[in-house]
């Protein structure tokens, strides 16, 4: 059984633009897939339908966490299952610090784990975990007493993204073209930070235009995206070869 299996999934806009296409896709855990793709093909689409946006509507197939079916399920209950989005432009939350932003989604989790009983993390194993995943990710501690990515840089956000999923140890982490703005030292961080994190608990589908990331997490598959359709499956060699010819080979969907 796969950690995350997509089936026929298609995913249409509020006014009934279909935008992904019949994609079947399985992710299992200690997996790297990435989803590769010119602009336009739809793959952010696939990223926010995955994780319950409620502006993209799955009008056909299935998305399967663990063998069971999320499609009834809002975003809080698919995040509590494990499912995390890492944002290609994550927003700003005045008035939420890093600090009290993690230890509430850890809590939330907890929670969910525990029957609906309050599970809260104790202060000082907080403390100890969040301090020792900021070094480890190069994420400067001043960071956790401000508000959630207020007046953050590009790269700092993507490292609080990062810090996130270290943190919530989901099941499987989707990461959205988070090297979108990112300059090489910081891709670097942020994809080491994703390569030791994937393991017999979790996989990750990572969306990108690029193959600059791919340098650094190694993806196990490249599946190539183009009008909402899967047109081409291979492995990290794929990816190399989308980078010396571009996507043009596809016609004009690319």
């Amino acid at each position: 059984m796969a950690l995350l299996e997509l089936k026929n999934l298609h995913v249409a806009l509020e006014d009934g633009t279909e935008i992904v296409k019949g994609i079947d896709l399985q992710v299992n855990t200690n997996e790297v897939h990435a989803i590769m793709g010119p602009n336009g093909s739809g793959k952010s689409t696939l990223a926010y339908s995955l994780a319950g946006h409620p502006a993209y509507e799955i009008t056909d197939g299935d998305v399967l966490l663990d063998g069971e079916s999320v499609l009834e399920q809002g975003a809080d209950e698919r995040a509590q299952r494990g499912l995390f989005l890492a944002f290609q432009y994550p927003h700003a939350v005045p008035g939420v610090t890093v600090t009290n932003f993690l230890r509430s989604a850890i809590n939330s989790v907890r929670k969910a784990r525990n029957n609906g009983e309050d599970d809260p993390i104790p202060i000082p194993e907080f403390r100890k975990e969040i301090l020792a995943q900021m070094d480890r990710l190069e994420v400067s501690r001043e960071l956790a007493s401000r508000y959630l990515n207020d007046g953050f840089s590009g790269g700092e956000k993507k490292r609080i993204e990062i810090l996130q999923l270290a943190m919530l140890k989901p099941r499987i982490a989707i990461l959205d073209e988070t090297d979108s703005g990112l300059d090489i030292d910081a891709v670097r961080v942020v994809a080491n930070g994703v390569h030791e994190l994937v393991g017999p608990e979790m996989g990750a589908l990572v969306i990108t235009h690029y193959q600059r990331i791919l340098n650094f997490i190694k993806p196990d598959f490249v599946h190539v995206m183009v009008n909402g359709r899967i047109v081409e499956e291979g492995g990290p060699e794929l990816a190399h070869k989308l980078e010396a010819e571009g996507y043009e080979r596809y016609g004009k969907a690319a």
